[in-house]
């Protein structure tokens, strides 16, 4: 009987990713479908002047916030007793990034069979430290997007009201009026949540929200539990540090934007993180999401697709490229371990 039951739910959850699949590829040809020929001229006019050599210490900090994320994972197993080697961590977990451009958070389960396999692991347990990485990582992209919200209000505001006319900066533009619609807004909020745990326990929602908050502690609790927990913050902050890094210095690459600063490039990341969520490493959504961001900072919108598809280019190929060698390196590299083994 539950045989049926489990074929059900792995065919749903593959049609799931062949939408989100599917949704990314169709925004893709949306993209350049509904360009005009003045902005498509502009879009490959910013592509064939850019300044590529950017690009490269933008890829080694990819590549060094891959491996900061490998070593902050293997701090996570510590507490287990598991004490994996760093090569095969970081292989693994480039090979989940791999698995994830394809089919979002088949990774997770990926490279946790990989490293379990080459390292005589418990598969379960490790998924166990997964859940605690990602949970942590949900916590530092809701600060996050406080921190760009508080910092770029004003701008974030500007734009609104150009766009939808929700606010009249004649008269309602003052520091006070924006700090008490901010105070309403979150007390609504809290009395709705109140009022949905009062009035409805039981529901759907409520059980969702509640085994959030559960699992955010829980998970927060494990870090603040381990005995080098501040140098899993430490790698956590460094980590989300060049992220933002990255951003920054890709503006210097196109020369009509190399006046933004870092407040525009926290913008860009909380929105780019947030893409990368809905669609298999952004695929479709990465570019769109970008352009929408630096229109609040008066780039036109063919440059700001130029510099998403730049961007979604160089770190999906740092993931593909490095995936790949990472995934024919693996049995090599412990190849070499079991004959120096059979040699002692």
């Amino acid at each position: 009987m539950s045989k049926p039951v489990k074929n059900k739910k792995t065919y749903l959850a593959w049609l799931q990713y062949g939408l989100f699949l599917g949704a990314g590829i169709f925004l893709i040809y949306w993209q350049l479908k509904s360009m005009n020929a003045g902005q498509r001229a502009e879009f490959l006019e910013a592509l064939q002047q850019a300044n590529y050599y950017y690009l490269l210490p933008i890829v080694l900090m990819g590549l060094i916030s891959h491996y900061i994320r490998a070593l902050r994972w293997k701090l996570l197993m510590e507490p287990l007793n598991f004490y994996p080697k760093t090569k095969n961590v970081f292989s693994a977990v480039m090979v989940g990034y791999l698995a994830n451009s394809a089919v979002p958070r088949l990774g997770e389960v990926l490279k946790c069979t990989i490293l379990a396999k080459y390292e005589k692991l418990k598969v379960d347990k490790l998924l166990g430290t997964i859940l605690v990485e990602r949970t942590i990582d949900l916590i530092c992209f809701i600060i996050f997007v406080i921190l760009t919200i508080i910092s770029q209000f004003n701008i974030l505001t500007q734009f609104l009201n150009e766009q939808f006319n929700l606010l009249n900066t004649a008269n309602n533009s003052s520091t006070i009026f924006k700090m008490i619609v901010v105070i309403i807004i979150i007390l609504v909020l809290i009395f709705l949540l109140r009022l949905l745990f009062t009035n409805f326990p039981d529901a759907g929602i409520t059980r969702w929200i509640r085994s959030f908050i559960t699992g955010v502690s829980q998970g927060f609790l494990t870090v603040l539990r381990l005995n080098k927990k501040r140098q899993f913050f430490l790698l956590t902050i460094f980590m989300w540090a060049l992220y933002l890094i990255q951003i920054y210095i890709a503006f210097f690459a196109l020369d009509k934007m190399r006046g933004l600063g870092m407040g525009a490039a926290c913008s860009v990341l909380t929105l780019v993180t947030l893409a990368i969520i809905i669609t298999p490493g952004g695929i479709g959504t990465f570019p769109i999401f970008v352009m929408q961001v630096l229109l609040m900072y008066g780039v036109t919108k063919a440059t700001g697709q130029a510099f998403g598809w730049m961007m979604w280019g160089v770190t999906t190929a740092v993931v593909v490229v490095t995936g790949l060698i990472c995934l024919v390196l693996l049995p090599y590299f412990n190849m070499q371990t079991k004959n120096r083994i059979s040699v002692e």
